[in-house]
């Protein structure tokens, strides 16, 4: 776990727990601060309600606690437990809405928090009052830590894999690394790395918002199309809040920016100062991608540069990088080989959930069966007009099926299949030796779904029962 010598004898609210936010709890006990929580799930806040740290209730009738058993008098600790350092952990759980946050060093709150809305942001600033996530959290750490280096990779598409790219690299050359951030892994919850180690961070708009001085030795930002404007103020803002990255680094740090788009390419002039510490990644560079059987359409290529890039500033050979690019096995849920049945390959890119991410895999293959739509974004397929020319027969599932059909019809033959069991059949059916059946949703799945994850699963699942 890693932790801060500045958090002891600190106080601070933590708003939202799960991963992240749970392991932020652990993590603020165990430096020695006081922490009150708060989740509307119930379940969630059970779930910290273990023999150690000890819980004080707020707002609760004598002897209930968060998880149902008994701990005594509200507001006061059970009998005491100490931390490695010999202080008592004290865990508060009350809803910072309910509270006087004037008295807290900072208002920790997990990135799925809507800031923009939700009323205990205005009441954090009112009472002035630091709002912050995790990941400055680690930010704060690193002074404590062994001497080390930090990558951050942002961008709207591509980031889970380029930093999984990046750590392979590392991996294989040996440089001892470690994952986390919005690829689902806590940074805080994460073993300190020896010295000479590696952080690598994907970072979200969100995770940089509540972020103010992380200076990351790379930062890379790989592109930025409209995506979350739900959380802010138009597309500019969103856009700014990318921009983040690199106004927190010194500035003879590297920079890795793609500029295929315009306001990565604004991005990067603002930054042309920084001379050689400026890298610049042009669409389209032509690359030979066959030795990388996991890294496949311009996107992958795209990835893969940004990895490259970082790896050349980070000191790693040639020779180790060219073998981790052979050798790297990409990820669940992004264009992930699923099964060759009868010379039908079926891909899985349910963490498509834009028409933005979608455009790039279905120009990876020359014959698609796509199955799309979900609860959309978008009310256009603009940014995969391009690659009509690569679709056979498009199947559309969910809320967004008829919108979807509308648009395809004329264009491309099109079925409306509804649900995901029923296109798969079609696809099935359908395919000829050579075609790909590809599920690239160009949607969120939470119509018909848990989640992105769920809805790969399943697809999966469904493929591997034909016969």
């Amino acid at each position: 776990m890693i932790v801060s010598p500045l958090w002891r004898g600190k106080s601070y609210a933590v708003l939202g727990l799960a991963r992240s936010g749970a392991a932020t709890v652990r993590a603020l006990l165990a430096g020695g601060a006081a922490v009150t929580a708060w989740d509307s799930d119930a379940a969630k806040r059970e779930a910290l309600s273990s023999p150690s740290p000890r819980l004080r209730g707020e707002g609760r009738g004598e002897g209930e606690s968060a998880a149902g058993g008994t701990f005594g008098i509200p507001g006061q600790p059970l009998s005491p437990t100490l931390s490695p350092e010999g202080e008592r952990e004290i865990l508060t759980f009350a809803d910072p809405e309910s509270l006087d946050l004037s008295g807290f060093d900072a208002l920790v709150v997990s990135p799925g928090v809507p800031l923009n809305r939700h009323p205990v942001a205005a009441k954090a600033r009112a009472a002035g009052v630091p709002i912050i996530g995790d990941i400055e959290l680690f930010a704060q750490a690193r002074p404590a830590l062994p001497p080390h280096k930090v990558v951050g990779v942002t961008g709207t598409n591509g980031k889970s894999t380029t930093v999984s790219l990046i750590d392979h690299i590392l991996q294989t050359a040996g440089v001892p690394s470690r994952l986390g951030g919005n690829i689902g892994l806590p940074i805080l919850e994460q073993e300190p790395l020896p010295d000479g180690g590696v952080y690598v961070l994907e970072l979200s708009s969100y995770q940089i918002d509540l972020t103010q001085t992380l200076d990351c030795d790379v930062a890379v930002l790989l592109n930025i199309t409209p995506d979350h404007l739900d959380r802010y103020d138009g597309f500019d803002a969103y856009a700014a809040s990318k921009a983040r990255l690199f106004a927190m680094q010194s500035a003879t740090h590297a920079a890795i920016i793609g500029i295929g788009d315009t306001p990565s390419a604004q991005i990067a002039r603002s930054l042309s100062a920084r001379a050689e510490h400026l890298t610049k990644i042009a669409p389209g560079v032509c690359m030979d991608q066959s030795r990388w059987p996991s890294l496949q359409g311009p996107h992958n290529a795209q990835n893969a540069l940004a990895a490259i890039a970082v790896a050349q500033a980070l000191g790693v050979p040639e020779a180790v990088i060219d073998a981790a690019l052979q050798s790297f096995v990409g990820l669940a849920h992004r264009m992930e080989r699923v099964r060759v049945l009868r010379g039908v390959t079926y891909v899985n890119d349910s963490k498509a959930t834009n028409p933005e991410s979608t455009a790039p895999a279905l120009a990876a293959f020359g014959r698609i069966h796509w199955i799309l739509g979900g609860k959309a974004k978008a009310d256009d397929l603009d940014a995969c007009a391009p690659q009509f020319g690569h679709v056979v027969r498009a199947y559309t599932i969910g809320q967004s099926g008829p919108r979807f059909a509308e648009i395809l019809q004329g264009t491309v033959p099109v079925e409306q299949s509804g649900d995901l069991a029923t296109a798969v059949a079609a696809a099935a059916r359908n395919a000829q030796p050579g075609d790909t059946v590809l599920l690239s949703p160009a949607c969120a799945s939470f119509d018909q779904f848990r989640d992105f994850e769920d809805r790969g699963e399943q697809f999966r699942r469904l493929v591997e029962a034909l016969a």
